[in-house]
């Protein structure tokens, strides 16, 4: 999944803080641009991680045009972390699961338009999924 950032620009005495407008309460910072970054990137993987745990759905993101609107964000420095979902869900294992070639190719498809995995999309919809029918 890919997930836009806002930097709010540093200078020699203040490092750069970072906010993930699509993920209430993650923010990171970073002595320099490069490690603002970087941090962000940690910091939603470990946002995920717990909400994941909680069993609470993933936001999905929104594009950073939507966020640049906001009058919050401006002056900041926008970019994007990428963040495969299946390696923050907990310890990886490899499935075998057969799929017609037609699912396959859909699900290959909407992976690649969200920025994410094929295994990421999976397991997000599996969650989804899992969740909205353990509330029955």
């Amino acid at each position: 999944m890919r997930y836009p950032i806002a930097i709010e620009p540093g200078n020699e005495t203040h490092a750069y803080g970072v906010v993930v407008p699509d993920l209430p309460s993650c923010f990171s910072a970073g002595d320099t641009l490069d490690e603002a970054i970087a941090n962000a990137k940690e910091a939603v993987e470990l946002w995920m991680e717990t909400v994941i745990e909680d069993r609470e759905p993933i936001p999905e993101s929104s594009s950073i045009a939507k966020h640049q609107a906001d009058p919050e964000f401006a002056g900041w420095i926008w970019a994007v972390v990428e963040v495969d979902l299946s390696k923050v869900s907990g310890k990886a294992k490899r499935v075998n699961i057969m799929l017609p070639e037609r699912v396959l190719a859909s699900i290959d498809q909407t992976a690649v338009r969200l920025g994410d995995t094929r295994s990421g999309l999976l397991a997000k919809a599996a969650l989804e999924y899992v969740e909205r029918h353990s509330a029955v």
